[in-house]
């Protein structure tokens, strides 16, 4: 009878050990809980103020759809059919924009923020074509886009290949189109598309 109560002594003591070992470890797992999500909370927080660096294009050149997430030029581009050389009469404008945008990288650059986390930014110059008898579409609003980007580096718009990298694309007469019928000509526009390529995000806890 008397090892019988040791036993149920001794294994009390054991579950009371254990049950004090499990309320340690909860305690711990919430308090590293919260860390991670008050981490977490940050990050999402920096990710979001860099990407709201990228919308500083000026009103003047740029109109940002949030829908869409991308910049529209002001200006409407018109070009001949089935030509994508750009009219003399839209240089200066266009380079006014490309200036800005360049303007826009090399201030991004020099934010501490870039060295922090390892910034890196895609600029997409995107060519549209309207919808007409026209049968190389894709291939011309690619071709509109290059014209584009030449004129700028001919014109010393050149962006740092360390911090930015530029994509031609085309997307023909697909994609996201705000006009139809009489106004399906005003599809032909230029896109850019400024997207932050971030390395890494510190966290400051």
């Amino acid at each position: 009878m008397q090892k019988t109560n040791y036993f149920w002594i001794g294994f009390s003591d054991l579950m009371v050990s254990l049950f004090f070992v499990m309320l340690v470890l909860f305690v711990v797992s919430i308090g590293y809980l919260q860390y991670k999500t008050k981490a977490t909370e940050r990050q999402l927080e920096k990710v979001k103020e860099i990407q709201e660096s990228t919308r500083q294009l000026p009103e003047e050149y740029f109109s940002y759809q949030p829908q869409y997430k991308r910049f529209k030029l002001n200006q409407q581009i018109q070009f001949r059919l089935g030509k994508a050389d750009i009219l003399d009469e839209y240089h200066i404008y266009l380079l006014n924009v490309g200036r800005s945008i360049q303007e826009l990288i090399d201030r991004l650059k020099s934010d501490p923020k870039n060295k922090e986390f390892d910034i890196k930014y895609l600029v997409v110059i995107e060519g549209m074509s309207s919808k007409d008898s026209y049968q190389l579409n894709f291939q011309l609003s690619y071709d509109r886009a290059l014209s584009l980007y030449k004129l700028w580096n001919d014109n010393g718009i050149i962006f740092d290949p360390e911090v930015c990298e530029i994509q031609i694309a085309g997307s023909g007469t697909e994609g996201v189109r705000e006009f139809s019928g009489k106004e399906e000509y005003k599809n032909q526009q230029f896109l850019i598309h400024i997207v932050p390529k971030i390395g890494k995000i510190l966290d400051e806890i």
